[in-house]
């Protein structure tokens, strides 16, 4: 046999391995494609999705009501009004264990939605399925973060934590890392950024698009409101947040209780902040709503 005709043999061989091997792969990601798909429309993970919902408006109703706590100086706004602070409030009631049990169980099913959404990119095509998977990724993070925060409170009570001191303690370690200070003014821009797509997504009822049907008037500006009321509590926080990282101190970083409280120390602050609690309040009445028609 000449050495052109091994040479041809060669690379015919190398040709059969290259294509069984991308075969492989496709087989491969079109499995993984398949259980994505399947897990995110299996009936236990769609009734877990519509109970995180339901538990992401119970929370935001107690938020919205520790805020209007803290402008008016009643003893509820000793309490921290974000998601620790929900919590608490919660532990603290009778079956509020069992409340919280179902709450974890509920942002655990809607990150584990969220995931397999971002697996399957059944949402736009090019750099718009890209943004989508980045986003529901983000979301999944989110919701783990609240499934651990609501499992912690179930098994530990209302003695759990305290977010209002824990966020600037998390902000001071970062700042004694290298480029640390940057970091924080990077995260602080991108909550900046979020708080005005909430803002943008209230005003122009793009929220409407994540439901299978209209809800209802009383939806519709429970959603309105509240997404922009929501999304002017980010923008503080995403304010102080990167004013931390640019005066390389932890102290103006305490979350969103910390951002509302802001509010409550200006001459105006009360009546801002009794509007921005109801829109709170109210962002949490439409949460109850998007359990029953969001699109999952």
């Amino acid at each position: 046999m000449t050495d052109s005709s091994h040479d041809a043999e060669a690379t015919r061989g190398g040709d059969q391995r290259a294509g069984s091997v991308d075969d492989l792969a496709d087989k491969a990601k079109e499995s993984a494609h398949d259980l994505a798909e399947g897990t995110g429309d299996h009936p236990a993970v769609r009734a877990m999705a519509r109970t995180g919902y339901a538990a992401s408006g119970l929370m935001h109703l107690i938020i919205g009501w520790v805020a209007i706590g803290i402008a008016v100086g009643t003893p509820g706004g000793a309490a921290t009004a974000d998601q620790s602070g929900a919590f608490t409030e919660i532990a603290a009631l009778p079956l509020g264990a069992l409340v919280l049990w179902i709450m974890t169980l509920g942002f655990a099913g809607l990150s584990l939605w969220q995931l397999a959404e971002a697996a399957a990119g059944r949402h736009g095509q090019g750099a718009s399925a890209a943004g989508s998977r980045i986003k529901a990724v983000s979301k999944a993070i989110l919701y783990a973060v609240l499934a651990s925060g609501s499992l912690n409170f179930a098994r530990s009570g209302a003695g759990a934590g305290n977010s209002r001191t824990q966020s600037a303690t998390l902000t001071a370690s970062v700042l004694d890392q290298p480029f640390g200070r940057v970091l924080i003014v990077i995260v602080g821009l991108v909550v900046i950024g979020v708080g005005g797509y909430h803002i943008v997504k209230g005003v122009r009822r793009r929220f409407l698009r994540d439901l299978v049907d209209h809800p209802g008037a009383l939806a519709e500006r429970a959603g309105m409101i509240g997404y922009a009321a929501k999304g002017v509590g980010l923008l503080v926080t995403g304010v102080l947040l990167a004013a931390a990282g640019v005066q390389g101190n932890a102290g103006p970083s305490r979350g969103l209780d910390g951002a509302l409280r802001v509010f409550a120390g200006t001459s105006w602050g009360t009546a801002a902040l009794i509007l921005i609690g109801t829109g709170i309040g109210l962002y949490g009445v439409y949460s109850f709503f998007r359990a029953r028609y969001t699109v999952v």
